[in-house]
């Protein structure tokens, strides 16, 4: 069995003695909220710190709030808790929805958005889908506030733009408008996903497309929009759009950036993107029309 190296735990109640730790202690100290990655670093020797700084005690970082056309949700928020929130069901649904296939059901009731943001796994659910929703992130530090998009946050795997002086407070969501049809779609053999695709269509009076949004995540280095798909999806009436489905798909698959690992090469990730992504087309149109899509395809997540 693997046992963790020795550590001081510092529990403090404000940002700002946050800061004052991380000022004294430097890089022998690491932030800590739920620690489902940062416990395994410790675990296996790939992290070595003196110190962790538990950032659950700070007010405010467990709150989800509705703040000026958006819903902010503070980075030590558990996983379980987005699943729960009322707040979240009536404004973002689908984060509600996709927060309840996190991992498992342990891991949801210790695990932070924060966290799960900050660490920059590429198999993340809620990076993917986050960034359909126009995601800003707060990052707080001694000389001040900054937000930053999700899109520029995320550098690579494991890699954010957040300095070490700086600590992520929320993350900011922008609800899509009336109209809107969404559908989250999830695929892996193992617990973290090997694909996952947020497609959402807002349907105006005419009955066109105007905008569509779709982001994939897990195939790469980092979670993408398609900016390709949205702007040939645009204008079109849901119809037309599971018509074009493949050509839409095939768009798609050729525009992100996909890197082979344990859980697929990178031309079987960028295969997995062209399916999944017609199906979500597919789905989306299903849900347009009042209709169920679950029984069509039983061995994918869809939510």
């Amino acid at each position: 069995m693997t046992l963790l190296r020795p550590f001081a735990l510092d529990r403090p109640a404000s940002l700002e003695e946050v800061a004052a730790l991380l000022a004294e202690h430097g890089g022998d100290a690491a932030l800590y909220a739920g620690g489902t990655e940062l416990l395994l670093l410790l675990k296996e020797g790939l992290l070595r710190v003196k110190r962790l700084i538990d950032l659950k005690r700070v007010p405010g970082l467990a709150d989800i709030t509705a703040d000026d056309g958006t819903v902010v949700i503070g980075a030590t928020v558990r996983h379980r808790a987005v699943e729960r929130s009322a707040l979240l069901r009536e404004r973002c649904p689908l984060v509600a929805g996709v927060a309840r296939h996190v991992a498992n059901v342990r891991v949801r009731h210790v695990g932070t958005v924060g966290g799960n943001l900050a660490f920059a796994d590429p198999h993340s659910d809620l990076a993917a889908l986050f960034l359909a929703l126009d995601a800003g992130l707060t990052l707080w530090s001694r000389a001040g506030e900054r937000r930053v998009a999700l899109a520029d946050f995320v550098l690579g795997p494991y890699e954010t733009v957040r300095r070490d002086d700086e600590i992520l407070t929320g993350v900011r969501l922008r609800p899509w408008p009336a109209g809107t049809v969404s559908a989250y779609l999830k695929f892996g053999v193992h617990e973290r996903p090997t694909l996952g695709v947020a497609l959402a269509a807002t349907i105006g009076p005419d009955g066109a497309v105007a905008p569509a949004r779709l982001s994939v995540g897990c195939v790469g280095p980092r979670p993408q929009r398609v900016p390709e798909f949205e702007r040939e999806a645009a204008g079109h009436g849901v119809a037309e759009l599971v018509g074009r489905a493949g050509a839409l798909a095939e768009a798609a698959a050729a525009a992100v950036d996909t890197s082979g690992d344990l859980h697929g090469s990178a031309d079987y990730k960028r295969d997995m993107t062209r399916v999944f992504v017609r199906r979500a087309i597919e789905i989306v149109a299903a849900r347009a029309a009042g209709e169920d899509p679950h029984a069509r395809y039983p061995y994918t997540v869809v939510v």
